[in-house]
């Protein structure tokens, strides 16, 4: 396995690769994510346009198996800054981690602490955040996709120092595995101190 960090621009060789493991891993649940190619390749060239934007890669030989992907929050879509810029903060002081996806098979070896932590020091090292932020989409306890052997990551996020913030919330929108439009998703984040 090798960890792979990139900035900006570094990353457009990659992006085919993200792309489609994005749209893999997040077709599971929560997300149910019924993605497609070319949707991803724009969503992640605004990733790839930040001068300060940051990828962390795990390879496995030439295989990209792992992502994770964090950007000065000044830099994200308004869907992501509105909250923040309701509830008083700047969004110049808050660097936001878009994702961290890992194939199944891969999990459990340290990778997501890994990709955590690779994001808080890049952040750190630019020296203008005040803290690190994220969200995740909700769903209903009773979903009917909702596997029986479903495990949050919220205790794994607690653990690594995040809070929820149930009163920064924002709406996303995706099409769902079934759907056949796209349809709001309620998305809520957490923060950490840097």
């Amino acid at each position: 396995m090798q960890i792979k960090t990139l900035c900006g621009e570094a990353i457009a060789p990659y992006i085919d690769d993200l792309a489609r493991l994005r749209i893999e891993v997040f077709r599971a649940f929560p997300y149910l994510y019924d993605g497609d190619l070319e949707y991803e390749r724009g969503y992640l060239s605004t990733y790839a346009r930040s001068p300060e934007s940051l990828f962390v890669l795990a390879l496995d030989g030439d295989r990209v198996v792992g992502a994770a992907t964090g950007v000065p929050m000044a830099d994200e879509t308004e869907e992501f800054k509105r909250p923040f810029v309701a509830a008083g903060w700047n969004p110049d002081e808050i660097f936001y981690f878009g994702e961290s996806v890992l194939l199944p098979e891969y999990r459990g070896r340290g990778l997501g602490v890994r990709f955590f932590e690779e994001r808080e020091n890049y952040a750190r090292g630019l020296g203008r955040f005040s803290h690190c932020a994220f969200c995740a989409v909700e769903r209903p306890p009773d979903h009917p996709l909702r596997p029986r052997d479903y495990v949050p990551l919220n205790d794994f996020w607690t653990n690594r120092g995040y809070q929820h913030q149930p009163a920064l919330r924002t709406e996303y929108r995706w099409k769902d595995v079934g759907e056949t439009e796209e349809s709001a998703k309620p998305m809520s984040f957490w923060l950490r101190a840097l």
